[in-house]
């Protein structure tokens, strides 16, 4: 996937790392409550979690490489075991406009066997339903 959006790297990169609980929307987190907070753990190694009002912790992925403003690499379990993560890598490339294309690509699918065609499909979904917010956010 990739598409444009009206800021910088630096502001975009920061948008979706610590920035996301403000554009994510709820109805596409695990517990769906209104007020959870979206941490990614701003280092290589670090946890992308849900924080529900109450405190619970609910994890998603594990960052595995982190190059602000240029390049984001995540391993992406939500809703899932964490054995059956796939691999995410985003990029955000400056345009000679100094607006910034984000290219998204999401794979490891064909780790996850027979069931790696469905859950690409349900994905594919996800990823339509939470970067229109993104987008929208990220030239605030």
């Amino acid at each position: 996937m990739s598409f444009v959006v009206d800021c910088t790297p630096e502001h975009a990169f920061d948008t979706w790392t610590g920035r996301a609980t403000a554009w994510w929307p709820p109805a596409h987190t695990v517990s769906h409550e209104p007020g959870a907070q979206i941490v990614f753990e701003p280092r290589e190694g670090g946890r992308i979690f849900e924080r529900t009002p109450g405190g619970r912790e609910i994890e998603w992925g594990r960052i595995v490489e982190w190059s602000r403003p240029r390049r984001l690499r995540y391993l992406w379990h939500i809703s899932t075991q964490t054995e059956n993560a796939t691999d995410v890598e985003i990029a955000f490339h400056e345009t000679p406009d100094a607006r910034t294309r984000v290219e998204i690509e999401h794979g490891g699918w064909n780790r996850l066997g027979e069931i790696g065609a469905t859950r690409r499909e349900a994905n594919h979904a996800g990823w339509d339903g939470v970067l229109p917010s993104y987008v929208g956010f990220s030239r605030q």
